[in-house]
C-alpha cells in the first residue's frame, strides 16, 4: 500500500485527502517509481473543481500528472524514450496519472532520466510547465530576433517560456507584478507591469513592434492587448483564456475546450528540457513545497494566481 492524494468530491481544496492505495507490480512496458516529488499544476485543481465536469462515477479522483523519483521495479520491455530503464534509475515521469503519491506505476514511455543537477523538487516540477512552454512557443512560431509578449511571465509556465524564448534569440517582453521584475531581468526578459496602460508600456519597450504573444493567465487584458499589438492572430496563443480567445480568433492550446493538446510536440519536448536543464541552460524555480498531507494548502496557493515558480508535493 502507498499513500496517495484523492479528491473525494467535486469542489474546493478541502475535498482533498490522503488514502492508502494499492500499488501493483509493473506489467509489460511499465515501471514502478518511489516518488520523491510531484508537481502541482492549475490543471490538477480544475480536475476536481467541476471545470471539466463533475461525474460522480469518477470519484474518488486521483490527481497529478508529473513526478520525479527512483525506479524500484520494472516490467518486461522496459525501454523508454532515452533507452532501457532499470531499478535504481533516477527518473522523471510525465505524463504520470495519479502522480500525487508515494509510489506510482507508469508506462515506461512516460519516463526520462532525471538531470543530475536538479533537486528532486526541481525535477518534479520541470515537465508540465516546460512542455507547455515549448508547445506555446512552437505554436506561435517564435524565431530568432523576434519579440514575444508573455503574459503571466512569473508563473510556472511563464518562467519556462521566458527562458526558452531567450534561448531562441528572441526578446521576451514579460508581464508581471513589479515584485517579480528583478527575477525576470535575471532570466533575460524585459519586465513590464500589467494593468491599465499595458499596451502603451509594451510599445515603449518594443517600439519596433511585437511579433507574437502568449497568454498564460487567461485575462481579458492579456487577450485584448495581444490582439491590439500583434498583427497576425495566428501568432497569438492562450493556455487559459479559452472563451475570450475563441472569440478573438487566436490559438487555444492545452486541455481546454476546443484546444490543441499538442501531444506530439509535448512528448518530444521532454528530452529537450532535460538536456537543457542538465546543461544549466534552464532553471526550475520552486515557489514552495508541501507534504502530501497538505495538498489542500498547496492548491490554495496555486489558486491565488500569484506564485512565482512551481509548487511541489514531497511524499
Amino acid at each position: 500500500m502507498s499513500e496517495a492524494v484523492v479528491a473525494s468530491a467535486y469542489g474546493d481544496p478541502e475535498v482533498l485527502s490522503v488514502i492508502d492505495a494499492a500499488v501493483p507490480d509493473p506489467g509489460p512496458g511499465q515501471v514502478r517509481i518511489e516518488v520523491r516529488a510531484a508537481g502541482v499544476n492549475p490543471f490538477d485543481q480544475k480536475m476536481y473543481s467541476g471545470a471539466f465536469g463533475a461525474d460522480p462515477a469518477n470519484l474518488p479522483l486521483r490527481l497529478g500528472v508529473e513526478a520525479a523519483g527512483v525506479v524500484t521495479a520494472v516490467g518486461v520491455h522496459a525501454t523508454g524514450p532515452a533507452g532501457p530503464v532499470e531499478v535504481g534509475d533516477e527518473v522523471i515521469a510525465y505524463r504520470a496519472a495519479g502522480a500525487y503519491a508515494a509510489e506510482l506505476v507508469v508506462p515506461v514511455s512516460s519516463v526520462v532520466p532525471k538531470p543530475a543537477g536538479l533537486s528532486w523538487e526541481q525535477a518534479g516540477g520541470l515537465m508540465a510547465a516546460g512542455v507547455t512552454a515549448v508547445h506555446v512557443l512552437e505554436a506561435i512560431g517564435l524565431g530568432k530576433d523576434e519579440s514575444v509578449l508573455i503574459h503571466g511571465a512569473a508563473g510556472g509556465v511563464g518562467l519556462m517560456a521566458v527562458q526558452l524564448a531567450v534561448a531562441r534569440g528572441a526578446t521576451a517582453l514579460a508581464t508581471a507584478s513589479p515584485a517579480r521584475h528583478e527575477l525576470l531581468r535575471d532570466l533575460g526578459a524585459i519586465p513590464i507591469a500589467y494593468g491599465a496602460g499595458l499596451a502603451d508600456r509594451v510599445h515603449a519597450a518594443a517600439p519596433e513592434g511585437v511579433h507574437a504573444a502568449a497568454d498564460l493567465v487567461g485575462t481579458d487584458e492579456a487577450v485584448d492587448v495581444s490582439v491590439e499589438l500583434v498583427a497576425d492572430r495566428s501568432r497569438i496563443a492562450t493556455i487559459a483564456g479559452f472563451g475570450r480567445g475563441a472569440q478573438a480568433g487566436i490559438k487555444l492550446l492545452g486541455g481546454g475546450p476546443g484546444a490543441d493538446p499538442g501531444t506530439e510536440i509535448r512528448a518530444a519536448a521532454r528530452l529537450q528540457l532535460t538536456e537543457a536543464a542538465e546543461a544549466g541552460r534552464l532553471r526550475v524555480l520552486i515557489a514552495g513545497s508541501y507534504p502530501l498531507s497538505e495538498a489542500a494548502a498547496a492548491h490554495r496557493q496555486i489558486m491565488t494566481g500569484h506564485t512565482s515558480g512551481k509548487i511541489v508535493l514531497v511524499p
